[in-house]
């Protein structure tokens, strides 16, 4: 099987590994959409570089595999997420809920809420997002602002709706936003904390713009539904 270039261990991992769904994930159609869509392209081997194959491979470990001492990416006796400022989340925690709902939690009142991170299981999250990004959701670094010990970056993310989201008809728009995250790592480079800051209304924005049958968007071009405005803000 050919090598990921940007996921250095997919396919050098151990029999032993335990596999969410068999075995381990073919990344061909994502990695086409990321080459095609990028912004920057980093040298081999620079800092840049290195980040964006961390996280790849980080979230790799994360979706695919479900016990956290087969990670190779992170430290789990000291690991910690946190997004936007809320609570962290340790491994064992980040690996029940899933990265889609880890990543997407608020404390908006639940009627407001685009995605209800509560109310969704590993499975049927990203089931959802796999859904409405059939060629997959890409990830970029866009600049690195200091290197190790805590590494702090910019980052882009995107996907074309061309897949349904919760009853909203895909329009074959980008949906992209960008944020900013920070990496604690110890001497070996392995993840201690991670950290990320973004605006998830840039996200719920492209995916709310299809047309839902259940809440039509008025014709006069004077009123909107609900759903065609989104209040996630936190």
């Amino acid at each position: 099987m050919a090598k990921d270039r940007y996921r250095s261990f997919l396919h050098d991992e151990p029999d032993n590994i335990e596999w969410r769904h068999g075995g381990p994930p073919t990344y061909d159609v994502v990695n086409k959409l990321f080459e095609e869509g990028r912004t920057k392209e980093w040298p081999e081997g620079s800092l840049e570089e290195t980040v964006q194959n961390a996280i790849k491979s980080y979230e790799m470990e994360l979706s695919h595999k479900t016990r956290l001492l087969d990670f190779k990416t992170i430290n789990p006796q000291k690991f910690k997420l946190f997004v936007n400022g809320r609570e962290g989340l340790s491994g064992e925690e980040t690996l029940k809920l899933g990265s889609y709902n880890a990543l997407l939690q608020s404390s908006l009142p639940e009627d407001l809420q685009p995605y209800k991170a509560d109310k969704e299981s590993f499975e049927s999250s990203h089931e959802i997002f796999r859904s409405a990004f059939p060629r997959g959701f890409a990830w970029e670094v866009i600049k690195v602002y200091s290197g190790p010990p805590e590494i702090s970056f910019k980052f882009r993310h995107w996907g074309f709706f061309e897949g349904p989201y919760k009853g909203h008809a895909p329009t074959g728009k980008m949906v992209q936003f960008y944020g900013i995250g920070t990496l604690k790592v110890d001497d070996s480079l392995k993840v201690e904390e991670v950290e990320f800051f973004y605006d998830p209304a840039e996200l719920f924005g492209g995916l709310l713009s299809g047309k839902n049958p259940n809440n039509p968007i008025e014709d006069d071009g004077n009123k909107a539904s609900p759903t065609s405005q989104c209040p996630f803000s936190n």
